[in-house]
């Protein structure tokens, strides 16, 4: 398997992991992030900063000239865009098991495109499965300087591995 291969990516085991270790795994596609989902971001997380909710006075006061998505509302996309990128038939159970790290170099404006584009840092035998450290780095259409870059980890179980005893 070669992080070229078409999207999603199928891993069926810790074999077909391994040759990937340090390589870009692809792009997801591209969503809009509108007002609407801003909107709902905030209310579901009762952040309702001006920044993000009013769009009247983020035209006249903000830096950006109009609202922006919350950090954690483009970070949230993270599982949803990963499995556009990455998926584990078969494995028995695949779990968020945290960040290790997390930075929002540039904002995400209300109407922006954005896309993730997944990395493979690292690969770690844990009893049952592997664990991954992923850089999730998220980009928006037409900017150079990435929204939002994080090193997400997860854990993937199956029944039987796909490695000698």
């Amino acid at each position: 398997m070669s992080p070229s291969a078409a999207l999603p990516l199928q891993i069926h085991g810790p074999a077909d992991l391994a040759p990937l270790v340090g390589h870009e795994l692809g792009a997801s596609q591209w969503i809009t992030i509108d007002q609407a989902r801003i909107d709902e971001f905030a209310e579901s997380t009762l952040d309702r900063q001006w920044i993000h909710c009013e769009v009247e006075r983020a035209a006249r006061e903000s830096p950006y000239k109009t609202t922006i998505a919350h950090g954690y509302l483009t970070l949230s996309l993270g599982p949803a865009l990963n499995d556009q990128i990455i998926l584990f038939p078969g494995a028995r159970m695949v779990l968020n098991y945290g960040l290790n790290r997390v930075r929002f170099p540039n904002a995400v404006r209300s109407g922006s495109r954005l896309r993730l584009k997944l990395r493979l840092l690292e690969m770690e035998d844990i009893p049952g499965g592997v664990q991954l450290t992923l850089r999730q780095n998220f980009e928006v259409a037409g900017q150079e300087k990435p929204v939002c870059v994080a090193d997400s980890v997860m854990r993937v179980f199956w029944d039987e591995p796909d490695r000698p005893a």
